[in-house]
């Protein structure tokens, strides 16, 4: 590409009236404003498949349909495919063992050679005689031979397998092939997005103790066990989760954060909770959370009063969406 390897300085290029014009003066032009947008494209995007290209072929057949599609390789070039397209299955019987034989379907940009001349002009005077002034814009489809290795099918060509590693021919279908015929329907598990997926999406945040407001739910404390444990009031609160900006109801896990240990009391308190998320009440800017008090006390177990207040704990969410 162009601008991004070779070319030391970009040209603005401006037209006067009545300026004579070349050929060269236009194609610069046209080049300028494609290769700016290659640029676009190779800096925001992700080589791949942008929509359409699906491929489909059922056991059986002799070719495969390929739909319309747009693409990008990964020099943002953009590889359009404007009609429906019949592709024949490569003509082979076997691998030369008995088994089947695999490819993958690639695609890739074509060169001004590789195009049909849709269009030719006479110059001026008949002088040239004629020139090339529209090309039709097609893609390039190649079959991939695949090697025999069920765990690991790479392609056997090496040439092909850098180009397709570095983005310049994209993978749009696997094909199994024996007999002439497709063996197994056409597979596109291979294919890659020029989109990159948006989920899942990750957010978190920690709430403060100040801001989430406990309220007791429930009924007083059980009795001390033998162990000195015993499970304390139990308390709920509203976590806020605005700051996440999740567009559907994620998946949330949440901590306390916090001292365990209360010196303030004789004997002194391990204090920790048992926390719990119910389905219910789950939104994509808040969370109920239920918080279960466990007490054990660091030397002769003891009762704590009914009542006893919520521990001053901070809570550290995360959401998972999609």
């Amino acid at each position: 590409m162009a601008i991004i390897g070779a070319t030391q300085f970009l040209e603005r290029i401006q037209f006067f009236n009545g300026e004579r014009l070349f050929a060269e003066d236009l194609q610069g032009l046209e080049s300028f404003n494609r290769e700016m947008r290659w640029l676009h494209n190779q800096s925001l995007h992700q080589a791949g498949v942008g929509s359409g290209f699906a491929v489909t072929g059922n056991v059986g057949d002799r070719q495969v349909l390929i739909t319309p599609g747009y693409a990008l390789d990964s020099e943002g070039q953009e590889i359009i495919l404007t009609e429906q397209l019949v592709f024949a299955v490569p003509a082979v019987a076997d691998n030369g063992s008995g088994g089947s034989v695999f490819y993958d379907l690639t695609v890739s940009y074509p060169q001004d050679s590789d195009l049909k001349t849709s269009e030719t002009r006479a110059g001026i005077c008949n002088c040239p005689p004629e020139g090339i002034v529209r090309r039709r814009e097609e893609p390039v489809f190649c079959w991939v031979r695949l090697n025999d290795n069920p765990q690991n099918r790479q392609p056997v060509d090496t040439r092909l397998k850098n180009l397709i590693q570095s983005g310049m021919f994209l993978v749009l279908a696997q094909i199994e092939v024996y007999n002439c015929r497709l063996r197994q329907p056409v597979s596109t598990a291979q294919r890659r997005d020029a989109r990159p997926a948006k989920s899942p999406y990750i957010a978190a945040g920690l709430a403060k103790a100040r801001d989430l407001n406990w309220q007791p739910w429930g009924g007083p404390n059980t009795t001390v066990n033998a162990l000195g444990f015993t499970i304390g009031f139990p308390y709920r609160a509203r976590v806020d989760t605005t700051s996440g900006d999740f567009q559907a109801n994620p998946t949330y896990v949440a901590r306390l954060v916090g001292t365990r240990v209360d010196n303030t009391s004789n004997p002194s308190l391990l204090v920790d909770g048992l926390i719990n998320i119910p389905p219910t009440g789950v939104t994509p800017n808040s969370f109920n959370i239920e918080l279960f008090p466990v007490i054990a006390t660091l030397g002769i177990a003891q009762n704590l009063p009914p009542n006893a207040p919520a521990p001053a704990w901070d809570v550290a969410w995360l959401g998972i969406e999609g």
